[in-house]
């Protein structure tokens, strides 16, 4: 199919890039000669998962660059940008916490998740965000620096129980910084015998003054160190240099990394990852890596099992990359690996059965619908009140996840009544399409409507009068407001099998819509915008508006109040009159 087209590749570096029927790119690569590399896609055979993603590419492209570390380098980008389907990416939310001593005149310590290697004063990672928490927490109670966002003109609390210097009202000398620094860099890296043998004496001298409060919180202060530092594994390296130890290992399907962080000769934490891959697993685990550490700080070393094969990594990430051969250091080594290898051994059923509940249960919507495999959907879902205030949300999954980052919400016209969900419906579509047409933006493989019939059609007036061909379906929810059946692009009823993985999904996608929708509204509501109704009802003034929702919370509560409970707030019969025939006309 592509014969003549290869022909034509250079064999230069460079980066490629798959694409499917509809343009969406589902794998990026690099590779050293691109013209062998395309080539050996489209001849001779290759296993089934390979010959899966060869079957979907319609088409390809590529980019030449000088080497190939520039093509790696252009890799991670395009998979950052299009995550592509057949690449293993970074797509879980999360992240490690450090602690950082800001670099400020008067230094203050938070807990961040975002750390670049700029950061001068990092401590960790931590194994998760409570730890950092409390360890904070801890070094505030024991160390003086400031703990407000910007210097107040007054001392605050901190500073009369003596957790502060008040910088705000004292000079503070820089070497007086310098010093406590030097401190909480001690304590982080472990030395807290000082520390803890002077709240011992501290505790004590309370106990004696039979000031059991004061004593009580020294230990309990004490107990809080112990736990903090006690978690650590020590490994006794003594040059105390930051490592990362990564074990690397894989199968004909997945590939598994663990990584063990090393700071100041102790294990402080691990990540395991196990992924299927899709054409080679080396390339694939050093793609990942490459991605990982645009995320974490790269520490001064790394030591990784197969140098040999992850060759490009000291340049991708521009710290020293090594394979220790013997000692404590291949015993780290080997330790990084054996948990790689536990991984993969024990997470490997569990990893396939994530796979199928994303990519297997979009190929089974796809057989459904009769479409091709939606990797990019996009739902909407609307909220209002009698028509008034609407709003309407976009929620967008990606290989059967959400990609919150990507959500939108729409603030709908009000210049007139909109009477139900159809004319929101054509209003959001029309402004989300128009756009990603202008932009030049991919359009999705599937867009999802809430409703019926009658919403249907309102978005197939859109799509049809933007000459889109994007498949369309409606999730139908029954009189309980759970997701129900689908009605594929001929309104066609598809029944849905509760407690399956295509009925997991679908529910999923609907309620996070809807969640979304209802949220915004709430949200707009709680600043006062749905609320200005009562500033239109003559009679009800500020005084009496602040009254009403004072005591009934909303303007749905008062609707629904009483003649006699509006006139036991004092408020005159022909305003009682008028609010309720002003709230009654908005609701029909």
């Amino acid at each position: 199919m592509f014969k003549e087209r290869l022909k034509q590749v250079p064999e230069k570096p460079g980066s490629y890039q798959m694409r499917n029927a509809s343009g969406q790119i589902i794998y990026v690569g690099k590779a050293k000669n691109l013209k062998k590399r395309l080539t050996s896609y489209f001849r001779g055979t290759h296993d089934y998962k390979t010959t899966k993603m060869v079957q979907s590419v319609a088409d390809f492209e590529y980019i030449v660059t000088h080497s190939e570390l520039e093509a790696l380098i252009l890799e991670l980008d395009l998979i950052k940008e299009y995550q592509p389907r057949y690449n293993i990416l970074l797509v879980d939310d999360k992240s490690y916490p450090y602690i950082i001593i800001t670099d400020e005149a008067h230094p203050k310590m938070i807990v961040s998740r975002r750390v670049t290697r700029k950061v001068r004063r990092r401590f960790g990672p931590y194994p998760n965000v409570s730890a950092a928490r409390e360890t904070l927490k801890l070094l505030n109670k024991l160390y003086p620096l400031r703990k407000c966002q910007k210097l107040p003109d007054e001392p605050c609390l901190y500073y009369y129980l003596g957790q502060c210097l008040a910088p705000c009202i004292h000079k503070v000398e820089k070497h007086t910084y310098t010093d406590i620094i030097k401190d909480i860099t001690r304590f982080l890296k472990g030395d807290t015998k000082d520390i803890v043998n002077d709240l011992k004496t501290k505790m004590e001298t309370a106990s004696k003054n039979l000031e059991f409060e004061r004593a009580q919180e020294y230990k309990e202060t004490i107990e809080a160190i112990h736990t903090t530092t006690s978690t650590k594994q020590a490994v006794n390296i003594t040059d105390l240099k930051d490592r990362d130890i990564i074990g690397v290992t894989y199968d004909d399907e997945f590939v598994a990394i663990a990584i063990l962080f090393v700071r100041y000769g102790k294990i402080h934490a691990q990540d395991k990852k196990i992924m299927r891959y899709t054409v080679d697993p080396v390339q694939s685990a050093q793609a990942f890596l490459g991605q990982f550490y645009r995320t974490y700080p790269v520490p001064k070393e790394i030591f990784i099992n197969d140098l040999d094969k992850f060759e490009m990594l000291p340049s991708l990430l521009d710290t020293h990359v090594s394979m220790p051969q013997r000692g404590l250091k291949k015993k780290l080594l080997d330790m990084a690996l054996m948990n790689a290898k536990e991984t993969l051994a024990t997470e490997k059923y569990k990893a396939d059965k994530d796979y199928q509940k994303t990519f297997g249960v979009l190929d089974e919507l796809a057989e459904l619908l009769q479409i091709p495999t939606p990797y990019h959907i996009e739902a909407f879902d609307n909220s209002h009140t009698y028509g008034t205030y609407p709003v309407s949300s976009l929620v967008v999954f990606k290989n059967g996840k959400p990609d919150k980052k990507n959500y939108r919400k729409f603030k709908l016209a009000t210049d007139k009544l909109q009477a139900g969900d159809t004319d929101q419906m054509k209003e959001v579509l029309y402004r989300r399409y128009r756009r990603v047409l202008m932009e030049q933006r991919p359009l999705p493989d599937l867009i999802l409507v809430d409703g019926g019939i009658q919403q249907m059609n309102a978005a197939r007036d859109i799509l049809s009068n933007l000459e889109i061909e994007v498949p369309l379906a409606g999730l139908v929810k029954s009189k309980d407001h759970k997701t129900h059946h689908l009605l594929d692009g001929d309104d066609n009823t598809i029944d849905l099998t509760p407690a399956t993985p295509l009925f997991t999904l679908l529910s999923t996608i609907q309620e996070e819509a809807h969640r979304f929708a209802i949220t915004f509204h709430k949200d707009l509501r709680s600043k006062g915008v749905y609320e200005s109704i009562l500033d239109t009802i003559e009679g009800v003034g500020d005084k009496t508006r602040k009254k009403l929702l004072k005591t009934f919370g909303s303007v749905e509560n008062i609707k629904e109040a009483s003649y006699d409970d509006l006139k036991g707030l004092g408020i005159p019969h022909n305003t009682i009159e008028n609010l309720r025939r002003a709230l009654n006309a908005k609701k029909n």
